[in-house]
């Protein structure tokens, strides 16, 4: 089910490109630590009201929001911030307030333990409503989802449909993993032999985010100390098609922002192979033979997405002087 009239091709043709390698999370009620967050190399920067934010702090954290927005140079940074869920007296006054006063310099809200397409709807109208109301782009504001929930694991072809303004899915694994009732500690924390515990929620979310044009983000890695351990779970996510992960520290951001990028060696083979199709191509045949790998129209099409996404994450080598 989709967000108004429109296909979910038409949803896709809408969605803006961001490069989400890395999108680093900053507690709301620290000015401090929202400043080092923008200056850093994180894609996205997600300002947190939600979790991160005592009770007692929330109200007075969206003006830090709204100071972080107008006044901080943001660099490439993509400029988002967290509000609380729509089952709680924050949420209107999160997006009306910050939205009002600082829409303009905002690219994406996102939006926490989403249960169904009911919840996007909510916030997507009130966007539109404050869009229309302070002469804002329309549509300009994006939506990104956290699945926090089994409910929403359930939900969630619906949910990466439900909104033209939708840009990604985020697994949330802390509050999931609770929700599903597993065995864990930290989040991250899983015991040696256990295998990939988050096997079937990735894989259904990836081709949930993929089916509908939109990317899909690993949730976070707890123990920032364990630049290993948030390597591995980072590699195998991207492995399945993941886009980027959620990061909790600025240490983790060096190690998404390189494994969410096509190394030299796959832009290299992707490159070879491109061009052993196309001569194939000029000579007739539909296929061709490279290092005793057969290469056809399915494999010429990951390749092509693997060179269109080094080229989005600038990782493309300069092209060779004739």
């Amino acid at each position: 089910m989709t967000n108004g009239p429109g296909s979910r091709r038409q949803l896709q043709s809408r969605v803006r490109p961001r490069l989400r390698r890395s999108e680093l999370s900053v507690p709301g009620s620290n000015p401090a630590m929202i400043a080092k967050a923008v200056a850093s190399e994180a894609d996205v920067v997600v300002i947190d009201l939600e979790d991160a934010v005592a009770a007692q702090a929330k109200v007075d954290a969206r003006m830090n929001v709204i100071t972080a927005l107008n006044d901080l140079d943001w660099g490439r940074s993509g400029r988002a911030y967290r509000i609380n869920s729509v089952d709680t007296s924050w949420c209107h006054d999160d997006l009306i307030a910050v939205v009002t006063a600082a829409g303009r310099h905002l690219d994406v809200v996102v939006i926490p333990k989403v249960l169904g397409p009911r919840e996007v709807w909510f916030v997507d109208d009130l966007l539109t409503q404050l869009e229309l109301k302070l002469g804002l782009e329309p549509k300009g504001i994006g939506l990104e989802v956290l699945i926090e929930e089994t409910r929403a694991l359930v939900e969630v072809d619906a949910i990466a449909g439900s909104s033209a303004r939708l840009e990604a899915i985020v697994l949330g694994v802390g509050d999931l993993a609770a929700d599903q009732g597993m065995r864990l500690g930290h989040v991250g924390d899983v015991p040696a032999g256990a295998g990939d515990v988050w096997a079937y929620a990735r894989h259904r979310t990836i081709v949930a985010a993929r089916a509908a044009g939109i990317e899909a983000i690993d949730g976070p890695f707890g123990d920032f100390r364990n630049l290993e351990g948030f390597t591995a779970s980072a590699a195998s996510f991207a492995l399945i098609g993941g886009s980027g992960k959620w990061c909790i520290h600025p240490s983790q951001l060096d190690a998404a922002n390189r494994i969410f990028a096509p190394t030299a060696a796959e832009i290299a083979e992707a490159q070879a192979a491109l061009a052993a199709v196309t001569e194939a191509g000029r000579a007739g045949n539909g296929a061709v033979s490279v290092d005793g790998k057969m290469i056809d129209a399915a494999t010429e099409r990951g390749f092509q997405k693997l060179l269109d996404r080094a080229n989005a994450c600038s990782t493309m080598p300069p092209a060779e002087s004739p």
